[in-house]
């Protein structure tokens, strides 16, 4: 059955969607490199890469720091939901199925997320809460991020949107005459639900920290997982919460 589900995933709309992840990681890197690197990289396209670079919010502004957080979401975000993707592509049988307008309708929801994250951090790095970097500079931040989150591991909220993320063919069944795009809104709300505390703690290990959005990603990927995921969801929260206790006592 995984095998089978693997090579239907070599079609041109999956193709485009695996480019679109890579891509993403691609830039989210080319826009992490030292600025030495940069200026020494031979890139086609090197004068829109630079422009791209500059990610600080006193010289980006608002438009690249939602446009950094836009591609943070689709490089974090759509590994997530591959199986609810593959799963939705597998009821075609049972009816029109529109690919495209699914996974446009699950990013809408994080662009949306990408926007609030951004005019945070502005507003984070105007109160001096942020390094220009967007790492926090406050130990009272820093534990109440990881608080929220540990706490939020343990909310009736995570858990009712987690039983959906791991288990996409009810989820699609419940919500199939709804149509393509709004079953990706209401998937990327789902999946909303469950990772944007996680998300948020980018303001703890640094916006634009690869190390910290892979460990990230990878959490999320497995939390996601029906057999896998359950095991882990609590121990995380119980680590967050520790965390941010020994984040709390170090600061003062």
């Amino acid at each position: 059955m995984i095998a089978a589900r693997v090579r239907r995933m070599g079609g041109g709309h999956w193709l485009v969607l695996f480019g679109l992840i890579l891509g993403a990681w691609g830039l989210l890197y080319a826009m992490a490199l030292p600025q030495d690197l940069r200026d020494g990289a031979v890139i086609y396209g090197a004068d829109f890469l630079q422009s791209l670079c500059i990610v600080t919010p006193d010289a980006a502004g608002f438009g690249r720091i939602a446009l950094m957080w836009a591609l943070m979401s689709a490089a974090m975000m759509a590994p997530t939901a591959l199986p609810a993707f593959a799963t939705y592509e597998e009821l075609s049988h049972t009816g029109e199925t529109r690919f495209g307008a699914l996974v446009a309708g699950y990013l809408g929801v994080w662009l949306g997320f990408s926007i609030l994250a951004a005019g945070a951090q502005m507003a984070l790095f105007q109160a001096g809460l942020l390094t220009a970097f967007g790492d926090s500079r406050s130990g009272v931040l820093s534990a109440g991020l990881l608080a929220v989150a540990g706490a939020y591991q343990f909310s009736p909220v995570k858990e009712a949107c987690l039983s959906k993320c791991r288990r996409p063919l009810s989820f699609f069944m419940q919500h199939w005459d709804e149509g393509a795009w709004r079953n990706g809104v209401r998937l990327g709300l789902v999946c909303l639900g469950c990772c944007w505390a996680l998300m948020a703690l980018a303001f703890v290990g640094g916006v634009m920290n690869l190390a910290f959005m892979g460990l990230a990603t990878v959490i999320m990927v497995l939390e996601k997982l029906p057999d896998l995921g359950r095991y882990l969801t609590r121990p995380l929260g119980a680590g967050l919460t520790a965390a941010s206790v020994w984040v709390l006592f170090t600061s003062i």
